[in-house]
C-alpha cells in the first residue's frame, strides 16, 4: 500500500508539473530532468545507509528558497532570478525525492509496517483529496495546480517519510538546535539589512512600502517580513521550552533569545509578533509555576483589555479598512465568496480571484488574499474542506498531547511551534504552504511509532 501511495503522488506530481509546464517537454527540460536524477540516487543511497539522517536534513532543507527561475529563456533552462525574487524549495524537493526513494527500497524489503497515526493521516488524506478534485471547479487553475504540485502533494511525501523515519534518542535536542539555529541566521540576516538598508530579497509590495513608510521592514533571507518574522518567533519557542525544562543554559538562550527579538522588531510583523504574545503565554499556562501562570494570565487580561480600548478608539477616529491595514476589506470579500459557494467552495487556489470578482476596485489578485487560513479554506474548498481542516487541526493537537505526556519537552516544542504557526495564519497566509507545519506532524508521527515498535519488541 505505502509503494502504490508513493508512485500514486509520483504520477500526479509529473503529471502536475507536465501540466504547469504548458504541456511541454522540451530538450532542455527533459536533460534537466535525468541530470537530477543522479543527485537523488545518491542521496538516496545515504538514506538507506543513514536513516537516521532524514529527520534533521528535512528540518535543516524546509525554509530554504534558492532564487532559481525555470524556462526556456535560459540556456541551460535553468536561471538565477531576478528582482529580488525567490524560487521554489528546491533543497526540500531533494532531500524528499531522495527519502521517498530510500523508503521505497525499505519497504521492498519488508521493513516499514506500521502506518502513519491515522489520527492525522485520515483528516490529511481527506483535505488533500478534496484539494485535489477542487482543482476541477477551481476558478484559477494555474494557481490551484501550483499549490498542489508545490505544497500539498510533496508535504504529503513530507510527513510520510519522517513518521517513517527511526527516532533515535539525541534527534529532539538535534531539532531544537536545527531551528534555533536558522533562526539565528535568518535574524542576524535581517539585522544586517536593517542597519544597511539593503534587501537581498524581497516582493514588489515591500520595495514600494519601504520606499513610502517611515521605518524600514526587512525580510532576511525570505521574500516577505512575515515569513522571515515567522521562522524567528519558531527559534524564540523552542529556547522557552528549553529553558521551561532546564535544557539551555538560561543566560545563553537569554543572549539568543534579545538576538532574535532584534531580528523580529525590525520584520514589524504584526501577525509574528501576536503569535509569540499568544504562544508565551500558553507556555506559562501549561509548564510554568504558580507564579509564572498568575503573571501570565494578569499580563492576557491587561493586554486584552488595553487592545480593546485601542480598537475602540481607532474605530471611532479611523475607518475598520485603514486601523486592519486593508484586512477588514479582504475578509468582507472573502466571506462573500465562501456565502456564494458553501458547500465545496470556488476552488483551489482561487480565493484571491473570486474575491477580486466581488469587488468594484481593481488592481492584482495578490491585493485579494484574504490572509486568514480558516476563511481562505472555507472560500475554496466550502464546508467539507473546512471539516477537514478542522479534523486535521484536531487530530494533530491529540497526537502531540500524547507526545508530551511520554516525553514532555518535545511534545511542548511541538505544540508550541504549531501554536506559533497556527496563530500566524489567522493574520497571514501559508500555514499548509509552510513545510514546518506539516514537519511538525510528521516528528510527533515519528515518535509515537518507535514508541509504540520499541514497546512491541520489548
Amino acid at each position: 500500500m505505502l509503494l502504490g501511495g508513493l508512485a500514486l503522488l509520483a504520477v500526479a506530481e509529473l503529471g502536475l508539473v507536465h501540466d504547469l509546464s504548458g504541456n511541454r517537454v522540451s530538450p532542455k527540460l527533459a536533460a534537466l530532468g535525468v541530470a537530477s536524477l543522479v543527485p537523488m540516487a545518491i542521496g538516496a543511497w545515504i538514506f538507506v545507509r543513514w536513516p537516521t539522517l532524514v529527520t534533521p536534513l528535512v528540518a535543516i532543507a524546509a525554509p530554504f528558497r534558492p532564487p532559481l527561475s525555470f524556462g526556456s529563456e535560459h540556456r541551460y533552462y535553468i536561471g538565477v532570478a531576478s528582482s529580488g525574487q525567490l524560487g521554489r524549495l528546491l533543497p526540500l524537493y531533494g532531500v524528499l525525492g531522495a527519502t521517498a526513494l530510500a523508503l521505497g527500497w525499505h519497504a521492498l524489503r519488508g521493513r516499514v509496517n506500521r502506518p502513519v497515526p491515522f489520527i492525522v493521516s485520515i483528516p490529511a488524506a481527506v483535505f488533500i483529496a478534496v484539494a485535489g478534485l477542487s482543482v476541477l471547479w477551481t476558478e484559477d487553475l494555474v494557481s490551484g495546480e501550483n499549490v498542489l504540485a508545490y505544497f500539498l502533494l510533496p508535504f504529503a511525501v513530507l510527513v510520510v517519510v519522517v513518521a517513517h523515519a527511526p527516532f533515535p534518542p539525541w534527534l529532539p535536542k538535534a531539532l531544537a538546535v536545527i531551528a534555533v539555529g536558522l533562526a539565528t541566521l535568518f535574524a542576524v540576516v535581517g539585522i544586517i539589512q536593517a542597519a544597511t538598508h539593503k534587501l537581498w530579497f524581497f516582493s514588489p509590495a515591500v520595495e514600494v512600502g519601504n520606499a513610502y513608510s517611515s521605518f524600514f521592514r526587512v525580510t532576511s533571507l525570505f521574500r516577505d517580513p512575515s515569513l522571515y518574522g515567522r521562522h524567528v518567533v519558531i527559534g524564540i519557542v523552542v529556547l522557552l521550552v528549553c529553558v521551561l525544562y532546564r535544557k539551555v543554559n538560561p543566560f545563553l538562550a537569554a543572549g539568543l533569545i534579545a538576538l532574535l527579538f532584534v531580528g523580529l522588531w525590525f520584520s514589524y510583523s504584526q501577525s509574528s509578533m501576536a503569535a509569540l504574545f499568544v504562544v508565551t503565554l500558553a507556555l506559562a499556562a501549561v509548564a510554568g509555576g504558580r507564579s509564572l501562570k498568575l503573571v501570565a494570565a494578569i499580563t492576557a487580561v491587561v493586554v486584552l483589555v488595553g487592545a480593546a480600548g485601542i480598537l475602540a478608539t481607532s474605530a471611532r477616529d479611523h475607518s475598520a479598512r485603514r486601523f486592519t491595514s486593508d484586512r477588514s476589506r479582504r475578509v468582507e470579500l472573502t466571506w462573500k465568496v465562501f456565502r456564494s459557494h458553501p458547500v465545496v467552495g470556488v476552488g483551489l487556489g482561487s480565493q484571491p480571484v473570486a474575491s477580486q470578482a466581488r469587488s468594484k476596485q481593481g488592481g492584482s489578485p495578490t491585493r485579494f488574499v484574504s490572509h486568514t487560513t480558516p476563511l481562505t479554506v472555507a472560500a475554496e474548498l466550502g464546508v467539507i474542506g473546512l471539516a477537514a481542516y478542522l479534523a486535521l487541526l484536531g487530530g494533530s493537537a491529540v497526537l502531540i498531547e500524547q507526545v508530551r505526556r511520554r516525553a514532555p519537552p518535545l511534545g511542548l516544542g511541538l505544540g508550541a511551534v504549531f501554536l506559533a504557526l497556527f496563530v500566524h495564519s489567522l493574520a497571514y497566509s501559508g500555514f499548509f504552504e509552510d513545510p514546518v507545519t506539516w514537519l511538525a506532524i510528521a516528528v510527533a508521527a515519528s515518535y509515537m511509532l518507535s514508541r509504540n515498535e520499541a514497546i512491541l519488541d520489548a
